[in-house]
Order: structure tokens, then sequence, then C-alpha cells
């Protein structure tokens, strides 16, 4: 007696398995079985078979086998595969059709040579059109309207495919239009949701790189359903919709549309602030508000400024969202006209000072750093001693000497030590009590620490309380925040445009210092720093090719 086709391949997987993970299939198989051959004369055979409604155990036992054994089966054989997994889609089965689409999915995140993808584009240009439409097709059959395995294989397509599907995405975006407005009356299904606003966000990404003007036509189609998620309230999808819309803003290159302004007040609504999941989300759109059309606020929402810190007081008041806080403040220091938040700025200090007096945390303090070395940067060194002095006398001192000199080190982040090397750099060389007050004698301690930030570990210590940080009372059920991928912001350096290099900055910023005061910086240089600090300071003037005079 014959032993049954699936059972033939029971025995196959279980005897080839020696070692595998969820996320990468067989990882170790057993070299006595060859899996190549068993491949070819018996999965392939199955599944070529023109009707793919017939032996659907086997058909799936097949596809299964593909998803197991994806690493172990050369790419050729994998990729004459692909047209017979994509025919599989129309399979009634829904086993067979979610098999299918998961096989696909996890066939477009194989890995080959230098980390690229396997499968490239081109070879997978052949199948494109039947591959949307089938895999569309497939949300169309009954118990597959919501299914996360066929939209997950939707997501993964788009992002291989890449230019490859902008022919076909003004159909593919009424389609995600369509399913987001039915799915919108009733989610529940997360997973699916989740890569479905990740396929809109690929749609855009990859249409508006190549024609930035197709924003509008994304805008045209979205912005109805957006809009009836906002009225309706939909809290599952809320966090996704100011993701997507952050990400067509920030595709925009001129002036804010009229459409954006008319919902800019409505975002300052505290009540949508109240759910923790829409904090990063609504913080990221306000951030795209203000880099796209800092000057429009100014001149035509200038009444909203007050509301706009509002929100930045009630975030930095939580120790959960402080960092979303500081995100929004240092957008609106980069960004708006200085006189716009002028009469606003010595309030700002003050509230960050309180809660530096209440309530003190490594990342309150990590935050803050950035934020004054950015304002520095901004307004100017004298402008930020000033503002501490005016708050308090001597307090510009207490600053230096309690919080940047000796917590400098707990900075992380390229970007952020960016900012603090700059930022103090003007407050070594471009603010002159430092040099005839009695603040001069803290010049050397914050020279030794900027050098410290270039050159030593990054601090990294954390005290023991703060590990155990209360979870902030947050009444009712609350939305989480999930990020979308393919939405994500591109890191933004607000000092890439002055400054490359910030050891060279420091060293030609002291020579200019010299130059104005010669005799003054070598000495107070040779007298104070420390041995190693000084030796890393000469290699930054060797590399600059100046001298301190």
């Amino acid at each position: 007696m014959l032993i049954p086709c699936y059972a033939a391949i029971y025995l196959v997987t279980s005897l080839a398995s020696k070692a595998q993970t969820q996320k990468h299939g067989i990882t170790q198989a057993n070299e006595l079985v060859n899996l190549t051959e068993f491949f070819v004369n018996h999965i392939l055979p199955d599944l070529k078979s023109a009707n793919v409604n017939e032996f659907p155990v086997l058909k799936a036992d097949g596809i299964k086998y593909i998803m197991i054994f994806r690493n172990q089966v050369p790419k050729e054989h994998l990729l004459v595969s692909i047209p017979l997994l994509i025919n599989h889609l129309q399979a009634e089965s829904i086993v067979v059709h979610t098999y299918a689409a998961h096989a696909l999915e996890r066939l477009f995140t194989m890995r080959g040579p230098n980390n690229a993808t396997l499968f490239t584009a081109a070879e997978i240009a052949p199948f494109v059109e039947i591959l949307l439409t089938n895999l569309f097709k497939a949300l169309t059959l009954p118990g597959s309207s919501e299914n996360e395995y066929i939209m997950k294989a939707i997501m993964r397509s788009f992002s291989l495919l890449q230019e490859a599907i902008i022919p076909y995405i003004p159909t593919l975006i009424s389609q995600l239009t369509q399913k987001l407005l039915a799915v919108s009356k009733n989610p529940s299904k997360p997973h699916f949701n989740h890569y479905m606003f990740e396929a809109i966000c690929l749609s855009i990404r990859i249409t508006c790189k190549a024609n930035p003007a197709a924003v509008v036509n994304f805008e045209e189609a979205l912005f109805l359903v957006f809009t009836e998620i906002l009225q309706n309230d939909v809290q599952e999808f809320i966090p996704y919709v100011f993701q997507v819309m952050s990400l067509l803003l920030e595709t925009h290159k001129n002036d804010i549309p009229s459409s954006y302004m008319a919902l800019f007040p409505h975002l300052l609504q505290p009540v949508l602030w109240e759910r923790t999941g829409n904090i990063p989300a609504l913080v990221r759109l306000l951030q795209a508000f203000l880099e796209r059309g800092s000057n429009t606020i100014a001149s035509a929402a200038a009444d909203k400024i007050p509301g706009l810190l509002g929100v930045f007081q009630k975030l930095i008041a939580s120790k959960a969202n402080d960092h979303q806080g500081f995100y929004l403040l240092n957008s609106i220091i980069e960004h708006m006209p200085p006189e716009s938040v002028d009469q606003y700025r010595k309030q700002i200090f003050i509230l960050l000072f309180q809660r530096l007096q209440n309530s003190k945390t490594t990342k309150f303090i990590k935050s803050f750093l950035v934020f004054i070395n950015l304002y520095c940067i901004k307004y100017g060194a004298l402008a930020l001693q000033e503002i501490f002095d005016g708050i308090q006398p001597k307090m510009f001192g207490m600053v230096l000497e309690k919080i940047i000199i000796p917590e400098i080190q707990k900075v992380s982040g390229n970007v952020e030590k960016k900012i603090c090397a700059v930022g103090i750099t003007k407050l070594l060389t471009e603010c002159p009590p430092m040099m005839d007050t009695e603040y001069t004698k803290l010049w050397t301690p914050l020279l030794q620490s900027l050098i410290g930030l270039f050159e030593l570990p990054e601090d990294d210590t954390i005290p023991d309380e703060e590990h155990f940080i209360d979870i902030e009372d947050t009444p009712g059920y609350q939305t989480a925040f999930s990020q979308l991928a393919f939405a994500g912001k591109k890191e933004h350096d607000p000092v890439g445009q002055m400054v490359n290099n910030p050891k060279i900055h420091l060293a030609q910023s002291l020579h200019k210092l010299s130059t104005a005061c010669p005799g003054r910086v070598p000495s107070m240089v040779s007298t104070s720093l420390n041995a190693e600090a000084l030796q890393y300071l000469q290699g930054y003037l060797q590399a600059a090719s100046v001298t301190l005079l």
C-alpha cells in the first residue's frame, strides 16, 4: 500500500528538520534527506495542477513545505514556485490561500548576499499585475475579508516591488481606501489594520518619491475617510491617521495647504491629548506643521501659539511623555519666527526649572540639555546667559555647574550629541561673560566636559529610584500607540548645514576666540585642562590646521 502524499510530506518534514525558528523556518536540516529532489519531484507537480481547489490538504502541505524549507531549496526552484503560489491565492480553501499569501510574504523577506532581498523587483516584475490582482481578490473570499496574512503579503509586495507598483497605484489606493472605510466601522483585527496602514504609507512614499506632486491625489483619496474616522472618534485608528497625515504633510515642499490649516486648531484640543496612544502621533503631526508652515502659523494662527505651548506644558509635566514635550518645544524653537515666541520664552524656562526642581529624572535632564543647546544655537550664547540670569541672578553659573558640566556625558544619540557640542562651543567662544566675569572659572571645566562628550563612553547609569517610576494614572481603556515603520520620520539634524565636524568646529572657534584675546586661551587651556583632554584638543587643532594665539 502506497503512503498518501501528504503523509510522505509529513515524514520528510519530520526527518529533515533539526533546528527551526518561526522567523526563518528550518535553520538546520538533516543532510541525509535530499530536500531539493523531493521538492522538484513531489511538491512542484502538485502545485502545478490547473485546479487550485482540488486536494486542498495536499496543496496546503505543499505550500507549507516551501515555507519551512525556503532556506534549503535553491533560489531558482523557489522562483519557479512564486507564480504557482500566486495562482493559489485564488483557492476557495481559506487554509490554502492563507498559506499561499504567507509563503509569498516569507519569500519576499528572504535575504541574499550583502543583506539585500533574495528576490529583486526585476525578478518578480513579470508577475506584478497578477500578484496584486490575486492578493486583493483573496480579500473578497469567504472568511478572509480581514485576513492579516493577505494584508501583510500586500504590504511586503509593495515594499519589494517599489516603483514597479506605480502604474497600479490609483486602483490599489482605491481598494485600500474602501477596505479602510469598511473596517473602520468596527475595527477588530489589529494586525490586519496595522499592515493596511503600512501598505497605504508605502503607496505614498513610493509614488511621491518619483512624483512629489502626486501627494494631492492621495489626499483626495484619503481625507474623506480620515475625516469620518476622526468625526466618529474611532480610537484604534486615530493614531494611524495622524501618522499618515504627517507623512503626507512632510511630502509637501511649499507652504501648508489650507485643508491642513483648518485642522490645526482641532489638534490642540485637550481631549485628544488625554489618550496616551495619540501622543507620539500628534506630536509628530504638530512637528510637521511647524517644519512646513511656521510662518503661516505665526501670521494666520498666532492666537493658537498659547495652545501649542499648553500642549508642551502638559507633556513635560509627565514623566512618561516629557520627551515628547521636548520634541515639540525643539521644533517650536527651531522653526517658529523668533518674534512670534519672544513673549513666551521666559515662561518656558520657568516651567522647565519647576519640573527640574520637583521631579528631576535622567531622561528629563538629557532632553533639557539638548533643548538649551539648541536654544543657544538658534538665539546665541549671550541670549541663553541673559535669559537664565533674568530669571534669577547667577542662575547661568548654577546651570553650568550643576547640570551641563556634570551631566553632559549622559546625552545619547549622534544628532543630540552634535547639538550639545555646537551649543557648548558657542558658550565657550561667543559668550563674553564666560571670559570676563565670575563665570570665567567655569570655562575650562566646560571645555573639559565637551572633550569628554567627544571622547569618553556615554554615561548610561540611571539612579536606582528611577528604575521604579510609577505608571501614571490612565483611567479606563487606552489604545496603545503603534509606530508605522513605513511612515517613519527621517532623522533631522538642525545643525547639519552649519557644522559638519563638531571637533573641527570647536578648534576653529577657539582659534577665532584666541585671536580676539591673544594669550588668554592658551593660558587657560594649559593650566587647567587635564593632560589627556589637552592631548585630544591638540589633535583637533592639528586636524583643523589652526593654533591658539
